[in-house]
């Protein structure tokens, strides 16, 4: 058990960790110390000199190290003849502190005068008025007038895009280095940093192009005034007219929790609109960051595209229907079809939606589908990770594994949360066929050939220094992706690294196990209801009846266009008029999970709820709801009236969810550090959680059942012929997906079609960075940029899935070389 001391603040005796900060020790009591530099995740610095305070130690007899008692017996205290900044000066047993004496607000007092020199008193036209920290600390213990001229203020530039959405009012910035230190110590993109001397101090963008880094919008959650906002949020409201919704993020498996803003926007024709999106805190899941895809990529919610009505084909087109209309002309295909039914819906959509789903197929005799081409998903639920499991907690002792992934594209918040693992002493295992960002982390990196994957695995179990670092390690965790792999090869990676976390005792326990990097948000829930992906889809779907939800295949390939051009009958539910639904029969209009609530299950099988933020689009209405009044039509009962029925009735029926409803997953606790209350800025403006932590699922072998897992199925090699390339597919961060093409803001990180190759394999085809060329796949030719990069094979061109490119998985390719293009 970690030494407690105990010291006096403000007459109030604190019990506290011995080491925790002055300032940290106040916060627990309930005494705030004002700060404006000082933030609890981040390392102190002691530079705005705000927390300044009166600190007192016992006095100590130099001969016998005991303290000096007075005539009462008390310990005798000496304070320091100037005062101390609390964010820098570690508690003490005994010491004494005051931070309201007049010596200490004389002080705060004095500081807040010398920084309102260089600000603009611009409060009522700054985006921060209302929730700025100088501001109310200004009221609290600044002067009443100011004594210095205004026309000798330093003018700076107002308007400075640091970024393509973050932007800089130079005036504004107090020199607190938050951002700075976030983006060095916490993102470890070191892509800001202070230009020019004194009051002409500024920040600058150290990177090509501008804040090059996915954590850039956590910088204006931290920023104690108004110097940095985002692009969308920028003199668009004021904090006290916003609405707050508590929301999980839909873009990947991590599950950040989110608050959604929303306020009547007149531009709007008087409708209730999101305004920004900002973190919720949950320190088992994303502490108070979230990635700037999770934070502007919401903008696909409000789009024009957007489906407020159902339609039905009649004559070849398709036109505006009824909802009875629709509903019945489903039900009555999905009827006939019995056997020939196929659900195929991917992990964009909830818990609710996707068992509802599965129960209808299960009562007509069809089969429930998953859109994926990535496996797994039965293996975590035999050994993943299970309740306790937190990589905060992960340290010295524990070794973590990142096989066939890049974390920062793929799930950035766990990108973090490895990082600051391995900083805490976690052993860090990268294997990856290319270089990654989390390589600069970690004790070992392998680098193995694409089609090596499961040899890779196997070799941790040997005896070496990385078998060693694994095998005998007190706590070990294997994060699996699907980098250069399809659903066989996926499948086959998962079950090598469940055996060797088997094989290794490290499975059953917290902190230890097996975690899918998958690449839509619900995939794992998708998994524990029963959904499977079909290693040959589009044979699965040729010549049957097709229920196609939260899902685009004939938008993502060609061949599963084909096949579904074929099919008997085709019903698509979704937000938008996609490729998909231009082919269907019917096409159902679904709500965004803005404008509902349900549940989403994390890759690290923690099932949290989200909750409407917006009214609902038109006439669309929750898929879980849409797939009742299907049922209905057929004579199936199912519930579709409320959300949290459906999660009931979900957890009556399938054990892995049992003893769960929506009450325990909105049941919170005290975190730390403390934020979101009055002091908003001690932990930047991030959301107290007050509706939901959400609760992880346990795994077969934490039950103490039998686990028997499948042996490792060879996956035979792909090998181009002579002058081709070996295709491999990868994800990437901003993409065309459906949830981000529509955001507009994030045009400029989407960017082209491209492909990455080898500078050796660029030279023999004849083609250099920022060419055009033609990609061949499967016989289709599209236009793509290229990249390169030297750290890759140089017999492999890499593909990003979602960009309009048809890759599921490694294949021979050829490229031709064509004219210059601008790459970003």
């Amino acid at each position: 058990m970690t030494k407690q001391v105990t010291l006096t603040i403000d007459g109030q005796q604190v019990t506290v960790a011995d080491g925790m900060l002055v300032i940290d020790a106040a916060k627990t009591a309930g005494i705030d110390i004002p700060v404006f530099c000082y933030h609890p995740k981040m390392e102190p610095v002691g530079m705005c000199r705000q927390c300044m305070v009166e600190i007192g130690r016992p006095m100590i007899d130099r001969a016998t190290g005991k303290a000096i008692l007075d005539d009462k017996g008390d310990p005798k205290v000496q304070f320091m003849p100037k005062l101390e900044t609390a964010c820098t000066n570690p508690v003490s047993e005994g010491m004494v502190v005051l931070t309201q004496s007049d010596k200490a607000k004389a002080g705060q007092k004095a500081n807040l005068e010398f920084l309102l020199t260089s600000h603009p008193l611009d409060c009522p036209i700054c985006d921060k008025g209302g929730e700025c920290a100088l501001q109310d600390l200004t009221i609290a213990h600044g002067p009443g007038q100011s004594r210095y001229l205004y026309d000798e203020k330093m003018h700076l530039a107002k308007n400075v895009p640091l970024g393509e959405l973050i932007f800089l009012d130079q005036e504004r910035c107090i020199q607190c280095a938050r951002c700075i230190r976030f983006q060095d110590e916490i993102a470890g993109d070191a892509v800001i940093d202070f230009d020019e001397r004194g009051r002409s101090t500024q920040i600058v963008s150290l990177s090509d192009p501008g804040f090059d880094s996915v954590f850039s919008g956590n910088t204006t959650d931290i920023c104690p005034v108004g110097a940095l906002t985002t692009a969308d949020f920028r003199f668009g409201a004021r904090p006290w007219e916003l609405n707050a919704s508590a929301s999980i993020c839909s873009q990947c498996p991590v599950g950040c929790n989110l608050t959604f803003n929303t306020r009547r926007e007149a531009m709007a024709d008087g409708t209730i609109v999101i305004k920004r999106v900002m973190p919720r805190q949950n320190e088992e899941v994303n502490e108070t960051w979230i990635c700037d895809k999770g934070r502007f990529a919401y903008h696909y919610v409000e789009s024009d595209a957007r489906l407020g009505k159902s339609l039905i084909r009649k004559d070849g087109r398709l036109v505006r229907a009824s909802w009875d209309a629709a509903t019945r002309a489903a039900g009555q295909a999905f009827a006939e079809a019995k056997k020939n039914f196929v659900v195929l819906a991917s992990g964009r959509l909830s818990n609710e939606d996707l068992f509802n789903l599965k129960s209808l197929a299960d009562q007509v005799g069809g089969k429930a589908v998953l859109y994926s081409n990535m496996g797994g998903g039965d293996l975590t639920a035999l050994v993943g990770v299970g309740a306790g499991t937190n990589f905060g907690e992960m340290g010295k002792g524990t070794t973590i594994v990142v096989m066939a992934s890049d974390l920062y594209e793929e799930a950035p918040i766990w990108y973090l949360r490895v990082k600051q693992a391995a900083e805490r002493g976690a052993t860090l295992i990268v294997a990856n066929p290319r270089e990654t960002k989390l390589e600069r982390y970690s004790d070992f990196v392998i680098r193995y050939s694409y089609g090596d994957e499961v040899k890779t695995v196997q070799d941790l179990t040997k005896k070496g220094k990385v078998g060693d670092a694994f095998t005998k390690a007190e706590n070990a965790v294997i994060l699996f992706g699907s980098e250069g792999l399809g659903l066989e090869g996926s499948t086959a990676l998962a079950t090598a690294c469940a055996r060797a976390l088997n094989d290794t005792e490290h499975v059953g326990k917290p902190n230890n196990g097996l975690i899918g990097v998958w690449q839509r948000a619900n995939d794992q829930g998708a998994w524990e209801i029963g959904f499977r992906p079909e290693e040959n889809l589009a044979a699965a779907l040729k010549g049957k009846t097709v229920y196609v939800v939260g899902a685009d295949p004939a938008g993502d390939d060609p061949a599963l266009a084909k096949a579904l051009s074929s099919a008997e009958f085709v019903a698509v539910q979704d937000l938008f008029e996609t490729e998909t639904a231009k082919l269907a029969d019917v096409v159902l209009a679904a709500q965004a999970y803005t404008e509902r609530e349900g549940t989403f299950t994390s890759g690290e099988r923690r099932v949290q709820r989200f909750y409407p933020a917006v009214p609902a689009l038109g006439e669309s209405k929750p898929d879980y709801a849409i797939t009742s009044q299907v049922a209905r039509q057929m004579g199936v009962i199912l519930e579709g009236t409320s959300a949290s029925v459906v999660f009931d009735i979900m957890a009556a029926d399938i054990p892995v969810f049992a003893g769960l409803n929506y009450a325990r997953l909105a049941e919170v606790k005290e975190q730390w550090p403390i934020v979101g209350r009055g002091d908003m800025y001690y932990g930047g403006s991030t959301y107290e959680n007050k509706q939901g932590l959400g609760v992880q699922l346990s795994n077969a072998a934490s039950r103490g059942e039998k686990v028997t897992l499948p042996r490792v199925q060879k996956v035979a090699a792909v090998r181009p012929k002579e002058n081709k390339l070996l295709a491999v597919p990868f994800t990437k961060l901003y993409d065309r997906g459906a949830t981000v093409a529509s955001a507009e803001l994030l045009d400029q990180r989407i960017g082209e079609a491209f492909v990455i190759l080898h500078p050796s394999a660029a030279k023999n085809l004849g083609v250099e960075a920022g060419e055009r060329a033609k990609l061949t796949l499967d016989g289709i030719n599209e236009e793509v940029v290229v990249k390169i990069d030297d750290t890759i094979p140089a017999g492999v061109v890499l593909v990003p899935r979602s960009m309009g490119l048809p890759i599921n998985e490694p294949g021979e390719s050829s490229l031709k070389a064509g004219k210059k293009a601008a790459v970003r």
